[in-house]
């Protein structure tokens, strides 16, 4: 049996484990959470390494990439320097590929025309390929990097914004704690609401989960009524939260496993271990290949179809 562990800044209320089968192959997909504690998830990475086929680091980025450049963000290097034997993966190679291919088959498939729609995007550093087709595709768009990511109440409005803001901030924003950029730890748990007027103004809301689910307007505002979630992982205590605030429509780019969705670090992890390579040595058509074998599709869920 293939084994791939998540280690999870997080909250370890989210923890999980399913077994399931791929292209013939018998799969353990774990997540432990160590609820902000860098002590702990650097004594677990030691504990993992050469034990399991992969190990994704998450709530966590170790790149952030932008305008075809990578930048290595110091606490997760710190981190990843943990391990020796078994590649570690942060879900960036799949951000940049099945995040983008996503939005791309939801307006080729019909299921969205993003030329009608106003979209936010929480945060486009984080989620550089789809933030890119969105700029592309939607109607309007607000990137919401200074308000999510860093408490600067100040909406984006255009792509080249987002890539020089990039160039100038990511070399900066790298070197800083990274507890001051993510919510970590029980703080992922807790939902402060905030920017309600851009959740309201939006179709559809895109981008992490925890970033989007620490701002969530009160199910009394009305703000998420009818509204449509592009993201990545999704617990089923989430899932509650999105249906008894109106939203109409989630949308995961990756596969759901036990009632649950995982993080694109998950997802990385299984393809880089189908594909018996090395994260560094992956490119963009290695991980399409597997993905194409995989027959993998996004997940699309109605709520409001559900009792």
């Amino acid at each position: 049996m293939k084994r791939v562990v998540s280690v999870s800044l997080g909250s370890s209320s989210g923890d999980s484990s399913s077994t399931t089968t791929l292209l013939g192959e018998e799969f353990e997909i774990s997540r432990i959470g160590t609820n902000g504690s860098m002590e702990r998830y650097a004594e677990l990475l030691r504990e993992l390494d050469g034990n399991v086929d992969a190990i994704g680091l998450g709530g966590i980025d170790l790149y952030l990439a932008a305008n075809n450049r990578k930048y290595v963000i110091r606490d997760a290097a710190r981190l990843a320097r943990n391990v020796k034997k078994t590649p570690v993966v942060d879900g960036s190679g799949i951000k940049n590929t099945l995040e983008r291919d996503t939005i791309e088959w939801l307006q080729q498939e019909g299921i969205i025309d993003f030329s009608k729609k106003n979209v936010l995007v929480v945060a486009a550093v984080d989620r550089f390929g789809m933030g890119e087709v969105i700029g592309k595709l939607a109607k309007k768009v607000v990137y919401g990097d200074l308000m999510f990511a860093v408490g600067i109440p100040i909406p984006l409005r255009k792509w080249m914004t987002i890539r020089i803001l990039g160039f100038l901030l990511l070399p900066l924003i790298i070197r800083l704690p990274f507890k001051w950029l993510y919510p970590t730890g029980k703080k992922q748990d807790t939902i402060t609401p905030k920017y309600e007027k851009y959740y309201r103004w939006a179709d559809i809301i895109a981008g992490d989960y925890k970033l989007i689910g620490r701002y969530l307007p009160t199910k009394e505002s009305g703000a998420l009524v009818g509204k449509t979630i592009i993201t990545n992982t999704l617990t089923q205590k989430d899932i509650e939260n999105l249906k008894e605030r109106g939203v109409d429509t989630i949308i995961t780019s990756t596969k759901d496993f036990g009632g649950r969705t995982f993080a694109t670090n998950v997802v990385e992890g299984i393809i880089v271990t189908i594909a018996g390579k090395r994260p560094e040595d992956m490119k963009p058509e290695d991980y399409q290949e597997v993905l194409r074998r995989l027959d993998w599709k996004p997940t699309v869920r109605k709520l409001t179809a559900e009792s």
